[in-house]
């Protein structure tokens, strides 16, 4: 272990715990290492992990903490940070949901909360120098509230992981993850991302066992399923015509969409601290609402407004995927997106089938598609006399150029 320096003094701190390797050296190093005097462990449950909370509040003081909280805020991130994210269409680098991006401003808070109210000076996690969410938490507290302290351990104690379960079992603190664990998991209901064992090799294909929420295709059905979608002003409301709620709808999706295989995306990401690294995701419901979502989107806002909209989604997408979901950009696009809305309202057919996940119909009372216009049949009103002195008054830019440049 190399001798980190030791930061300012914080005689109270609120660690955001897993109940992992990582953060559970957070604990007595803060206290042996770098003098902290209460560590305060706060574990938020986003939903969609099978993980053993209680078990993991009972790790928590058995490795040092003096309180150890475990909230439940699975609700409140599908319906303020999941579905927004949706109606923005938000896929960093057109392929990412960012599920796990998406969790960390809700964690932020509710770790500055805890500190407020247990009078605390700083606030830790257990996000390694190399990783995306050490920038997420630090921007997202910062800006929360600028006085506390933030302070990451892991950035600093130069240990791997092997030496880390060396240090929990020095201290007499039990380690539940073997040594040979292929696989680390960020689960959640929008998303699943997996990482380490033959995963960090660009050239091979991600063993079947890695997958935890989608099927592989040789168990998939075979027979396709067609799901309906309704949504209310870009909102996903009802799923087959029954209403649900945003997290309710989301784990139904996921259920639905995973066992046809849907939902799976293996790409090189850029890191907001500038290495590329093979990303491995899982996020059947997310993707299935946002193919809706974007193809209901075609049928009810105008093509300007669907160009621009489609490139502030990517920035969007990029300010959440690097911490900056509290920024002022951020903000003035979310009220861009929320003004888009206010007409996306209808209903999409999914078609799921063997790994796919197609848009198969569409409808809605503010659809722009109008039959009598679009048809070619005998009904069809589009007046095609007007289309000469149009394609004129088009082309006349263009023309000019040529005369001009023959």
């Amino acid at each position: 272990m190399s001798n980190p320096s030791i930061p300012p003094r914080a005689r109270k701190v609120v660690l955001a715990y897993s109940g992992g390797v990582d953060t559970s050296t957070c604990i007595p190093f803060l206290k042996d290492t770098w003098g902290v005097e209460e560590v305060i462990t706060l574990t938020c449950d986003l939903g969609g992990s099978e993980v053993d909370l209680a078990a993991v509040r009972q790790k928590a003081l058995a490795s040092g903490a003096t309180h150890a909280i475990v909230t439940n805020v699975a609700s409140e991130f599908a319906h303020d940070y999941v579905f927004p994210a949706i109606q923005a269409n938000a896929l960093y680098q057109s392929k990412y949901p960012m599920a796990t991006a998406l969790g960390r401003p809700l964690i932020a808070r509710t770790l500055v909360e805890v500190a407020h109210e247990f009078g605390a000076d700083a606030v830790a996690h257990g996000c390694t120098g190399q990783g995306n969410d050490q920038v997420r938490f630090d921007v997202a507290i910062k800006l929360l509230d600028p006085k506390l302290m933030v302070l990451a351990p892991a950035r600093e104690w130069g240990m791997s992981r092997e030496q880390c379960i060396d240090y929990l079992t020095q201290r007499g603190i039990a380690v539940t993850v073997g040594r040979s664990s292929p696989y680390s998991y960020d689960c959640n209901p929008a998303g699943n991302a997996i990482e380490g064992g033959p995963i960090e090799n660009p050239w091979a294909q991600p063993p079947e066992d890695c997958y935890l929420l989608t099927s592989a295709l040789a168990n998939t059905p075979d027979e396709p399923e067609i799901v309906e979608i309704g949504f209310c002003k870009g909102v996903a409301a009802t799923l087959n015509g029954s209403e649900m709620e945003p997290l309710a709808l989301l784990q139904a999706l996921n259920t639905i969409a995973g066992r046809h295989g849907f939902g799976r995306v293996d790409m090189v990401e850029d890191r907001v601290v500038g290495i590329k690294t093979r990303e491995v995701y899982e996020a059947p419901g997310m993707l299935a609402l946002i193919t809706a979502h974007r193809d209901l989107e075609e049928m009810t806002l105008m093509r300007d407004v669907l160009r621009t909209k489609f490139s502030l989604e990517q920035q969007y997408a990029d300010l959440v995927y690097g911490g900056q979901w509290l920024s002022p950009l951020k903000s003035a696009i979310d009220a861009f997106i929320e003004e888009t809305q206010r007409t996306v309202t209808g209903d999409v057919r999914l078609r799921f089938f063997k790994g796919g996940c197609t848009v198969i119909g569409r409808q809605s009372p503010n659809g722009l598609y109008q039959y009598d216009l679009a048809t070619y049949g005998e009904r069809g009103q589009f007046n095609p006399d007007a289309a000469p002195g149009f394609i004129e008054l088009y082309g006349l830019p263009a023309s000019i150029w040529r005369q001009v440049n023959p």
